[in-house]
């Protein structure tokens, strides 16, 4: 017999997942009534289908570039951000995610779209002072791999956009974010290449990225 769940406990979970109400419902069912626990489930299963519908293969030819100058105008970020259809390319919901991305981007500084884009000379030399560093002396050579791999992890996260914590919510990454807007929008979205300008310098990546 499944749980029986209020009409009250349903809408409280809409209002933490945004799931409609028969999944709402049924997550509610499959979980005893645990509302964080029938969120993690509805959270689970949205990644799951996000992560076919970001499924190689996809066409995302359509999108927008989307623009952003800091107030002083010192500092501006130019990001590409792609989907599969021009009519999402217009929904208000797609063109707030590229402004999200690009006002993260001014913020956060990220070098790289993703890890597959930081160049091997790059992390090799990264890899190369993490292994030097004095706190390593004597270790073996087995722990030092796993120390140095959990920092570069750590590093990744300071340079990678998508393994950053979002800007404006710290609880979620932006792929995490990405992902979430894949289920609402219902349609394979990515951001393909970024630049960031500061007065004085330069910082972002230009390159063509991958389909995410």
């Amino acid at each position: 017999m499944p749980t029986k769940v209020s009409a009250a406990q349903v809408k409280e979970l809409r209002a933490m997942t945004g799931a409609g109400p028969l999944d709402c419902k049924k997550a509610l069912e499959a979980n005893d009534g645990d509302l964080q626990k029938a969120a993690d489930y509805l959270r689970e299963k949205g990644i799951a289908k996000a992560q076919k519908k970001l499924g190689k293969g996809r066409s995302m030819n359509e999108g927008i570039v989307e623009i952003y100058q800091h107030f002083n105008g010192r500092l501006g970020v130019i990001v590409e951000v792609n989907c599969e259809t021009d009519f999402v390319a217009n929904t208000e919901q797609f063109k707030k995610f590229a402004k999200d991305i690009a006002m993260h981007i001014s913020s956060m500084s990220p070098e790289y779209v993703r890890r597959e884009d930081v160049p091997q000379a790059v992390v090799d030399a990264e890899k190369a002072i993490q292994m030097k560093m004095e706190d390593l002396d004597g270790k073996p050579d087995t722990i030092k791999e796993k120390i140095v791999t959990g920092r570069l992890d750590k590093w990744y996260k300071e340079i990678v956009l998508l393994e950053q914590e979002f800007l404006m919510d710290d609880s979620k990454t932006i792929q995490q974010l990405l992902e979430e807007t894949v289920i609402s929008i219902g349609e394979s979205i990515q951001v393909s290449r970024f630049a960031r300008f500061e007065l004085g310098g330069y910082a972002g990546n230009a390159e063509d990225g991958d389909e995410e």
